[in-house]
């Protein structure tokens, strides 16, 4: 699978983005997806996660309450971003582990996933 992320921008603290992830490949369904971002100088960390089997969904602490991931049948998945602070300030990617057949919890590691879009910025400015 390919994916191909967007939305990014430049925001005020407070403001909201929607980032979206487009993936190519017929078993789309079959992927557990995940955005992650990295600030400068800092390790890649996981934001929030969603279920190919179940849609359930998992956060980052950091994250929790402010964003929210969805999916949808058509292939794209969505990370929508509210209230946003300076510290969110990164570059976020979406990933896609799979294909799965099996249920599992969705993971939160980088390493666990097999696939990665090209990175979308977030700015949010004080």
């Amino acid at each position: 699978v390919q994916l191909q992320a967007s939305g990014g921008g430049l925001v005020q603290a407070g403001g909201s983005l929607r980032l979206s992830c487009e993936a190519s490949g017929r078993t789309f369904s079959r992927y557990d997806m995940g955005w992650f971002r990295q600030a400068p100088g800092k390790p890649r960390e996981f934001a929030a996660g969603i279920s190919w089997r179940d849609g359930s969904t998992t956060y980052a602490d950091s994250v929790r309450g402010r964003f929210a991931i969805s999916r949808d049948n058509a292939g794209t998945a969505y990370l929508q971003m509210n209230n946003l602070k300076p510290e969110d300030t990164a570059v976020y990617y979406c990933a896609a582990d799979g294909p799965k057949y099996s249920g599992s919890n969705v993971p939160v590691t980088a390493g666990s996933y097999d696939h990665w879009g090209q990175g979308t910025q977030v700015t949010v400015s004080s």
